[in-house]
């Protein structure tokens, strides 16, 4: 038994060829080993892994989860070549290949919400709707913003994080302690969730694993590049945003003010929102309070999808 599993699905993982390697893909299976479980694809966000869904698996009992480590990230660190939000969605695509899905609702989390709506427009016919959390609309930033810049301001210590050592598991796990993210969220998901970010930096320490080129990669294509408004001006699929009033750092207001929010919905009117009350962005996903909202949506439009 993987130390993955929960009480509603069993974990595994599959390797899955892409252009410059292979991703880590894990497949939660609903433990009743239902024939015909619908199946969602989730998508994580930008310096995470498969793992940051543990928190929503739960609520999704007889649903089977496929989430992929993207590359750069997890398990899929040495994926090599260019990353960026159309290089993801094909990657998705080949998964969905891999795994033998035809069709399927797409679930996403930051980072990974900009690249679900590019999955949407590049392979329209492997998605059925989108639920993107806290992310896939343009945040409100300066077009001309220095990329390091951009990063630092966006992530902060979340990004700097990557270029530090730590000596072994409770090290990092006491940085994140100090994290007001998770101020009162402190879990044993959670944990795991970070200890599988470590690996061995070759001289004797630890470092997270998420590669620092990729996620400049990726942020600069997300908020500058071309495919996502390209993708948002041509979204035709069923879509629900779901936003945290609070950021990185559980300050307010979240990534979308409300006053910026409202002129994003205005101008895309085909897309449903819904504000989680009380999380940030991080605890929209990863404590049980958000999980419980965004597994209820995702349980909801997985049904729809089955129509």
């Amino acid at each position: 038994m993987s130390i993955h599993d929960t009480r509603t699905h069993r974990h595994r993982t599959v390797e899955v060829a892409v252009p410059g390697g292979t991703l880590t893909v894990a497949v939660w299976d609903p433990v009743d080993d239902l024939v015909d479980a619908p199946t969602a694809l989730l998508v994580h966000g930008i310096t995470a892994s498969h793992l940051a869904w543990s928190f929503v698996v739960s609520q999704l009992p007889g649903v089977r989860l496929v989430a992929p480590d993207l590359r750069g990230r997890g398990r899929s660190e040495h994926v090599d070549g260019r990353a960026g939000m159309a290089v993801h969605a094909d990657d998705l695509a080949l998964v969905l290949d891999a795994l033998d899905i035809d069709r399927v609702p797409v679930i996403a989390h930051s980072m990974g919400a900009f690249v679900a709506v590019v999955l949407a427009h590049r392979h329209a016919d492997r998605v059925s709707r989108l639920v993107l959390i806290d992310g896939g609309l343009p945040l409100d930033l300066p077009r001309d913003a220095d990329p390091d810049a951009l990063v630092s301001g966006l992530l902060g210590p979340t990004a700097a994080r990557l270029s530090m050592r730590f000596a072994d598991d409770e090290e990092y796990l006491e940085f994140w302690r100090g994290h007001p993210a998770f101020c009162g969220h402190w879990s044993e998901e959670l944990e795991r969730y970070l200890r599988y970010d470590l690996v061995d930096d070759g001289h004797g320490a630890l470092r997270p694993v998420t590669s620092y080129r990729v996620m400049i990669e990726d942020t600069l294509d997300s908020n500058m590049g071309e495919a996502v408004p390209a993708a948002l001006a041509a979204l035709r699929h069923p879509t629900t945003l779901l936003t945290a009033p609070r950021g990185y750092r559980d300050e307010p207001p979240g990534l979308y003010a409300p006053g910026y929010l409202s002129r994003l919905l205005a101008h895309y009117p085909g897309i449903a929102h819904t504000a989680v009350l009380g999380v940030n962005h991080y605890t929209i996903i990863m404590a049980p309070a958000g999980a419980r909202v965004v597994g209820s949506v995702a349980q909801a439009i997985t049904r729809m999808s089955e129509r």
